[in-house]
């Protein structure tokens, strides 16, 4: 780094440059047993059983957004794919890469907003790597994560397991963070606080696990918000679901904002919200046993699963009439995660 605290292209050289780079901020941040030992790949501990893993890339613009950033939504993002499969997560590796010129001190931030996130969500970031590339070559910052974890029972939930007669459920309000990342983009001033949901979801799924013997389905409404993803998912199992509009929660800020923008919220991003697809007769202990986690407070049950219109997502209006919800076309919001 030079004298007014930047990365310069040598720091991803793998010299004394890089060393420092690594010592003085991902080390120092990301210290434990396991990383410690600064080996080219991480020793872990035996994992008996099946295993879930994921990664994941993060590009967001603006690398800061109320609510989260880069780092904690690099963490938030791979933690939850692991969930998915009704996994606890257990370990993280870390890959970025940075634009010649990037601020040391956003660097750090970015940094230390992950290592928070990580242990927040009782987490480990074990390996990783740094490239440093001339400048142009890259938007500032990008993260990779691979989240590893290990299954709590099979069969692990997936998206082909939707079945006639299921309930639909959704964790809390959707559309907060696809919303949130527009407004701090375009420097929007829309009415009310606006945040964004990102949020490790690992105790949540965990308790739905725990209360329900036959989860069919988890699945995080990221991109493409939760209509695309209930697209998805119906198109998997071969099988339809009808959504009740007035049931889907989404806070007045945002349907405020979404109305002004000619934006639909069902269709926004989500990072700390996750589907839950159970069947009815389970429905109310699921409710319940996401109502009673920090990030499931505004769960609802949505809609159902059924043998009609199979692959195809309906929305009951609110006034009675019926409409399909098709999956995402284009790309409403880039570069959102």
């Amino acid at each position: 780094m030079d004298s007014k605290k930047r990365i310069l292209l040598d720091a991803g050289s793998g010299g004394r440059a890089s060393q420092r780079l690594i010592s003085g901020c991902m080390a120092r941040h990301f210290a434990n047993p396991i990383l410690d030992t600064m080996d080219d790949a991480a020793l872990l501990p035996s994992l008996n059983g099946p295993m879930a893993m994921s990664t994941d890339s993060y590009t967001v613009t603006p690398l800061f957004f109320p609510g989260g950033s880069i780092g904690s939504l690099a963490v938030h993002g791979t933690v939850n794919d692991v969930s998915m499969l009704g996994a606890e997560p257990l370990y993280l590796t870390c890959a970025m890469v940075l634009e010649e010129g990037l601020e040391a001190e956003i660097l750090e931030r970015a940094v230390a907003d992950m290592a928070a996130a990580a242990a927040a969500a009782r987490v480990r970031i074990v390996t990783g790597d740094t490239k440093v590339v001339p400048r142009g070559c890259c938007d500032r910052m990008f993260i990779n994560t691979t989240g590893i974890g290990r299954l709590r029972r099979e069969p692990a939930p997936s998206g082909h397991s939707a079945r006639p007669g299921d309930a639909v459920l959704v964790s809390g309000a959707v559309g907060d963070h696809g919303l949130t990342i527009m407004a701090a983009r375009e420097s929007l001033s829309l009415d009310g606080q606006i945040r964004s949901d990102s949020a490790p979801l690992n105790d949540l799924t965990a308790a739905v696990m725990a209360a329900c013997p036959d989860v069919h389905v988890l699945r995080d409404p990221t991109r493409g918000g939760l209509a695309t993803t209930l697209n998805e998912i119906a198109q998997q199992s071969g099988a339809g679901i009808v959504l009740d509009e007035g049931s889907i929660p989404v806070h007045a800020e945002v349907a405020g904002g979404c109305s002004f923008l000619g934006l639909d919220p069902l269709y926004l991003a989500n990072e700390g919200k996750c589907i839950v697809i159970v069947p009815e007769d389970q429905a109310e202990a699921a409710l319940a046993a996401m109502r009673g986690e920090k990030y499931g407070e505004e769960a609802a049950v949505i809609g159902r699963v059924t043998a009609e219109r199979p692959g195809r997502v309906v929305l009951r209006t609110r006034i009675g009439g019926e409409r399909y919800l098709g999956m995402l076309e284009g790309a409403l919001l880039p570069r959102i995660c």
